[in-house]
């Protein structure tokens, strides 16, 4: 990244942390809202800034986003309630503690297989087949398949340019309509199965709104998931006060799953639209109107968090918004929490020092934030 974004953020929340992006181009002009309490409170008003038209930037500036009012994260009420409810029947508790211990398993065994190794790739070699596993189990998918399903989960967000995204995107969509017709006349236990059969009003989703809510599923449990490791590790081999307190036993591992998610916060920004007039930190925001919320900015707030670039993985309270707010909270964040929480124990547990040996390869995003590429050796004890 060429500029640091925590210390542009840190002007813009001292001079003007509520103003307007002029337009440029044949683009529009949008809202950045950059402290904590302003974003929380844009979050849960929903009713005023809406997310049907479209949640990520980019999208917004092109027109509308084709998945608007069929895609749970771009939906609004009522049928957004509907879906969300829809979507939690499939994640019943019993199916995400069966999934949760496969999480602890497997990261067990991949880090087992890394350590003592003179270097490796962790982003590639751990991060990446932890959470694309993960949600590859909730939704039965056939071990054969999940190669391809990563290379186009990768790829639809940080494609090498917008065609390549597109058709990652569209190969997601077309495998889970192949899938969910599939299910929908042989059903199982699985989520897949629990959408495709489950009914809105009485009536079914289509085959491509099944799709599309899998493809989510897929997209923010893998690709958040992935970078939040990747961020944590990194940040454990930077800390090294925080690494031998997490080691000693000295800090909460659920505290310090809090810190983690804040400090590696995977999505720069969050976007809506007014729906209506709208006040946001004392400035008038017109219907129509692209609002954005930099995660980024508000999880780094000083009004919010003390001594927020220092990585404490005891700090409490942690009011952070990587997961979201509101009615669009991370519908995930339960699998999140338990990889992330796996990966701080198993760490603890089999590593004795941990460093990194490389440069690490940013990824280029305004929306993802993480590394595609991170070297490391883990010390076995």
């Amino acid at each position: 990244m060429e500029h640091d974004p925590f210390e542009f953020f840190a002007e813009v929340r001292a001079s003007e942390p509520v103003y307007w992006h002029a337009a440029s181009d044949d683009r529009s002009g949008f809202w950045v809202v950059a402290g904590h309490a302003d974003v929380v409170a844009c979050y849960s008003a929903s009713g005023a800034l809406a997310s049907g038209r479209g949640t990520v930037l980019d999208v917004l500036l092109r027109g509308d986003d084709s998945a608007g009012g069929r895609m749970l994260a771009v939906t609004d009420r009522p049928h957004h309630r509907e879906l969300r409810a829809l979507m939690w029947r499939a994640l019943s508790p019993k199916v995400l503690d069966t999934v949760a211990r496969k999480v602890e398993q497997r990261t067990a065994a991949l880090i087992e297989r890394a350590v003592g190794l003179e270097t490796f790739d962790f982003a590639t070699e751990v991060a990446e087949h932890v959470p694309m596993n993960t949600i590859c189990d909730l939704l039965s998918i056939p071990e054969t398949d999940r190669p391809e399903l990563l290379r186009w989960s990768k790829g639809a967000l940080t494609g090498a340019d917008e065609l390549d995204s597109l058709e990652a995107r569209n190969e997601l969509v077309l495998y889970f309509m192949d899938l969910a017709e599939k299910r929908r006349v042989d059903p199982g236990g699985d989520v897949i199965s629990t959408i495709a059969t489950g009914l809105i009003q009485g009536e079914p989703l289509s085959l491509e709104d099944v799709a599309l809510n899998c493809y989510s599923l897929i997209i923010g449990g893998d690709e958040s998931s992935r970078v939040s490791a990747v961020s944590t590790v990194k940040a454990l081999a930077e800390y090294p006060e925080q690494w031998q307190a997490l080691r000693a036993g000295q800090v909460d591992l659920d505290t310090a799953v809090e810190e983690a998610l804040r400090w590696a916060t995977p999505s720069f920004h969050f976007a809506r639209t007014a729906t209506r007039d709208h006040v946001i930190g004392g400035r008038q925001v017109r219907a129509g109107d692209i609002v954005t919320l930099w995660n980024i900015s508000a999880n780094n707030d000083e009004q919010a968090f003390s001594n927020p670039r220092f990585f404490d993985l005891s700090r409490s309270p942690n009011k952070h918004v990587a997961l979201g707010h509101g009615p669009h909270y991370c519908l995930g964040a339960f699998l999140g929490r338990a990889e992330l929480r796996a990966l701080l124990s198993v760490l603890a547990a089999t590593v004795r020092d941990l460093e990194v040996t490389g440069a690490s390869t940013r990824i280029q995003s305004n929306f993802l934030n993480g590394y595609s590429s991170l070297p490391m050796r883990f010390l076995p004890k």
